[in-house]
């Protein structure tokens, strides 16, 4: 599980890198999920990193945080079905308007939460 939850993070990490470099990339990349397939997915996605992070939590470097943070991800990913394609399309055109360096902010914050979880999840 500590290694579903290692690439997951990593995952996060490189898609944080790409934002980074290309914002066009990552508004373009989170488009995909504006559907209601798409909603599902990521919600799945969420499921699946929550329990990953939860499960490794006992062998990582940072137990109690890695264990908060799943549990936090999972509920978030059973939720992420419901929040509704008109929500899901008005917060991208949001992020969208705010321009390159907003989108460039919250892309170093997924990198660095990305290379943070992986750091503590290897043992």
């Amino acid at each position: 599980m500590a290694l579903i939850a290692l690439l997951f993070s990593l995952f996060v990490a490189a898609t944080g890198a790409v934002g980074l470099i290309f914002p066009t990339k990552l508004l373009a990349f989170a488009r995909l999920f504006q559907y209601q397939a798409g909603l599902w997915i990521a919600g799945a996605f969420r499921v699946l990193f929550g329990a990953a992070l939860f499960f490794s939590a006992p062998t990582s470097h940072a137990p109690e945080i890695i264990r908060i943070l799943g549990v936090i991800i999972f509920v978030v990913g059973f939720i992420t079905p419901f929040f509704g394609i008109k929500r899901v399309n008005k917060l991208l055109n949001w992020w969208e308007e705010r321009g390159a360096l907003f989108v460039r902010i919250w892309a170093f914050v997924a990198l660095s939460i990305g290379l943070l979880l992986a750091t503590a999840l290897v043992t």
